[in-house]
């Protein structure tokens, strides 16, 4: 099944984000025929007003319906109740980012949908609304039915994939087990091996300063990282490490490997924010729906001013397209 005949479900974001306003701006810039292979699933209205306010000459019209002219296929819900502006924390916005994703996952798992587009969501009006999850990965993995999953960022010249993401760097440390890394380096090795790579070339970063230096600034490296990487090596994953992380992601971007597994979130996003800000793509694996996102926040400070960067969205319509193209993984 391709883009050709299932749509990617878009899901709006936060209401008061600027989600609507890059979406809006991402799909404008598509032939009609290609946009017609996007559903927004959202608010029709914060849609409308996102084209007001981005200056946009394009219509909207619900799922079904025939459009008049230049439009984008919104599969509306209604929620009571949003702030008739942008930039407002509320927990009813918090209620329907929840309600758009549980509506695309539902999509994507009848074949409705061929895959998942975020955009982004504000934790504190998720948890606000009731729904406590640490961001789209875990509330993911929740509505599938998993009980693990991975965030993959993905550009040009540095993908990375964390053993840990949203928790305490106390947690991640602890996190950072034998087991948990190894499923990350299959879990990396999979997903690269779909995309086309022959033998995916995978570094492991060290947890501590220069893996530990032979045990005088811990020794979570030899004992709890060593371990993983052997295991994988001994089922025929091409990986190597660990490998002190103030010198892999350097040597991943110049092209000595194709993949970087991170201990924790600010190891892996720190590298690739710094040379993809506008370009990463922030991917879910271990989940068996395709998801994709936008790696940036609400913006709650510009949101409405028509000024966000829809290129991150652009990127993350990118890479739905060549997972939906990409063969499965047997």
């Amino acid at each position: 099944m391709t883009i050709a005949s299932t749509p990617v479900a878009i899901t709006m974001g936060d209401p008061s984000g600027v989600g609507a306003e890059v979406t809006v701006r991402a799909l404008t810039t598509l032939t009609p025929e290609k946009r017609q292979n996007y559903t927004v699933i959202g608010d029709i209205d914060v849609l409308n007003r996102a084209i007001r306010a981005c200056g946009l000459d394009i219509g909207t019209h619900q799922a079904g319906d025939t459009p008049s002219g230049p439009s984008i296929v919104v599969n509306h819900i209604a929620i009571d109740s949003l702030p008739d502006k942008f930039g407002i924390l509320s927990d009813r916005c918090g209620e329907a980012s929840f309600r758009y994703i549980e509506a695309a996952v539902k999509m994507a798992q009848s074949g409705e949908a061929t895959g998942i587009v975020t955009a982004p969501i504000n934790k504190e009006a998720l948890n606000a609304a009731g729904h406590h999850y640490d961001g789209h990965t875990g509330m993911l993995a929740h509505l599938t039915g998993c009980k693990s999953s991975w965030m993959l960022l993905a550009s040009e010249r540095l993908n990375v994939i964390h053993v840990s993401t949203h928790v305490s760097l106390r947690d991640a440390i602890d996190r950072a087990t034998t087991d948990r890394v190894l499923e990350t380096i299959r879990t990396g090795y999979r997903h690269f091996k779909r995309m086309g790579y022959e033998n995916p070339k995978i570094a492991v970063a060290g947890i501590n300063p220069h893996c530990g230096e032979n045990g005088l600034f811990g020794n979570d490296d030899p004992e709890r990282i060593e371990p993983a990487v052997k295991k994988a090596q001994q089922e025929g994953i091409n990986v190597h490490g660990p490998i002190s992380a103030d010198s892999v992601y350097h040597r991943a971007y110049r092209g000595d490997f194709d993949l970087v597994i991170a201990q924790y979130h600010d190891q892996g996003h720190i590298p690739v924010k710094l040379v993809a800000f506008d370009t990463a793509v922030n991917v879910s694996l271990g989940l068996p729906i395709d998801r994709t996102s936008v790696d940036h926040g609400t913006a709650f400070d510009i949101a409405g001013t028509g000024r966000a960067n829809h290129e991150n969205m652009l990127s993350a319509l990118s890479y739905a397209d060549k997972l939906a193209n990409a063969r499965r993984p047997s």
